[in-house]
């Protein structure tokens, strides 16, 4: 029997999810320009040689926040003491934390730039994970509060324009720099974005001294949390490091520009995850387990329905989607299908993992750890003998298999091992909670069926450039209309229900609101 979730959580997801899911959009909306620049503006080499040191950066900047991104709702829900407190000890947390991380990368540089000589200021990029962990931690603590406009305004709009306003001016001046600096100054700017309304909504704490005693146990308290974040963004990432150790920054960059693109259904998951935290937290904590089954349920239903269908938009005209970015990245559409195929078999595993970091951190740790190394295991044998195989006959020369055929091969380890992750997780939290877990529906399948047929014919009667203009728009009518219809019940239809705003609610779009009431 299904319980029902507090109509109350179900109306705060929906209100959190609407507003975030525009985030997504106007990020998707930002992001496309910066590809095109990068692709078009900058070439393959200065691109891989960005795309693999800014994934060393966010992976120290991932671990810098220890665990703090989803373990701060938790803490604020159980603390008697004043919340700015707590908020500013996270900070304090986070920084020291980065300084140390940071110290190391700037020591061994060659982590960042594995296949390329140091330049200018390559040395002091590390410096950025202090912005980019802390910018993190206080969008978390606004978020406790409902404030998922602070999000959408420093990860949607300030971070991706700044970034790709930054890289067309500069493409000007260093074509051999300008990426990187470029993402530096996006990176300040998001962390200003974040820092005035969490300064705002908390204020400057008061009689409140750092003590070293609580922020060595918030740190400790949050390992297990630290190490799953940290494993969950690097399980998305290892293939890159990877394909960068075997093959030339040019193929990494393809793969790189396959994987931005590919990662887009991805941020849809991150729309549901700083309101869902809290509502997780505070349901755990009153013993309501089964109420925490359902909001995973119907969440899960949603990001996957909107993965699929992003997918099928995405991948059905990969060739015309990829060649915008540019021709020399076509190449990387078989790369690109894989990748978002592996968006699609993760969304258990990432809305599962929303309460498993609650409920059984140190488990959860330990299957992300199983599963990251098949990851590695696989991406590694696949790449390997993608790169030795040959084939007389089928390929011109000695038979091997052209270059960004060997690129693609890290994709389906990734995609074998994600779907891997989503059956334990989503079985381990279904036997926590004593509730059936899952956000798998059949309607999906013939959702799916008809995009696709649509799809089909686009790409096979219409020109490229319609393809986009046309093809896109009609998969997603299709594909939304059928799950619509035949998938949609009254909770799911509550994500698209506008409501009259009240005084503790999230209005649509409303990205000036500063704060929202604490819970």
């Amino acid at each position: 029997m299904t319980i029902a979730a507090p109509e109350g959580d179900l109306a705060t997801l929906a209100r959190g999810g609407r507003t975030n899911f525009l985030g997504f959009l106007l990020r998707l909306a930002a992001r496309f320009p910066f590809l095109f620049i990068a692709g078009r503006m900058y070439g393959l080499d200065a691109l891989g040689r960005f795309a693999y040191a800014i994934i060393v950066v966010e992976f120290a900047a991932q671990l810098a926040t220890m665990g703090l991104k989803r373990g701060l709702a938790k803490q604020l829900t159980d603390s008697k003491r004043d919340h700015a407190h707590e908020v500013w000890d996270a900070l304090i947390v986070c920084v020291l934390a980065s300084l140390a991380i940071g110290a190391f990368l700037i020591a061994v540089p060659e982590l960042m730039f594995p296949n390329s000589a140091l330049n200018g200021l390559d040395r002091l990029l590390p410096l950025v994970v202090i912005l980019i962990a802390s910018a993190d931690v206080a969008l978390s603590a606004l978020a406790y509060r409902l404030n998922v406009a602070a999000t959408v305004r420093a990860r949607s709009i300030v971070e991706p324009w700044t970034l790709g306003i930054a890289a067309f001016a500069l493409a000007f001046v260093t074509k051999r720099d300008g990426l990187i600096i470029s993402y530096v100054l996006s990176m300040i700017a998001a962390f200003v974005a974040s820092m005035i309304p969490l300064i705002r909504s908390y204020g400057w704490p008061r009689l409140w001294r750092p003590r070293l005693d609580l922020i060595v146990g918030l740190a400790r308290r949050n390992t297990p949390l630290a190490a799953a974040d940290a494993i969950e963004w690097a399980s998305r990432r290892i293939d890159v490091a990877m394909l960068g150790l075997f093959l030339p920054p040019a193929a990494v960059a393809v793969y790189w520009m396959a994987q931005q693109i590919a990662s887009i259904p991805q941020k849809l998951k991150t729309s549901f995850d700083s309101i869902l935290a809290p509502v997780i937290s505070q349901n755990l904590t009153a013993g309501n387990t089964r109420a925490v089954a359902q909001q995973v349920s119907q969440v899960g239903f949603w990001i996957i329905g909107a993965q699929l269908g992003t997918a099928l938009m995405i991948g059905i005209p990969g060739e015309a989607v990829m060649g915008v970015i540019g021709p020399n990245f076509v190449a990387g559409t078989g790369a690109l299908a894989l990748l978002l195929a592996a968006e699609f078999m993760a969304a258990t595993a990432a809305v599962s993992e929303s309460a498993l970091v609650y409920v059984a951190r140190g488990r959860n740790a330990m299957v992300s750890l199983f599963v990251i190394g098949i990851e590695a295991a696989l991406c590694f044998a696949l790449l390997y003998g993608a790169r030795e195989i040959r084939l007389p006959g089928f390929f011109s020369g000695d038979g091997r298999l052209p270059l960004y055929y060997q690129a693609a091969a890290p994709a389906l380890g990734l995609l074998l091992a994600l779907g891997l992750g989503s059956i334990l997780k989503a079985r381990l939290l279904s036997r926590l909670l004593d509730a059936p877990v899952t956000g798998w529906r059949w309607a999906l399948v013939w959702a799916a069926l008809v995009g696709s047929v649509v799809g089909w014919a686009a790409t096979e009667y219409l020109p490229e450039w319609a393809e986009l203009a046309i093809g896109i728009p009609a998969i997603a009518a299709s594909y939304l209309a059928t799950l619509w219809y035949f998938g949609f019940g009254t909770d799911d239809r509550e994500l698209f229900r506008l409501k009259r705003r009240g005084p503790s609610q999230i209005a649509v779009g409303d990205l000036n609101a500063e704060s929202v009431a604490s819970r």
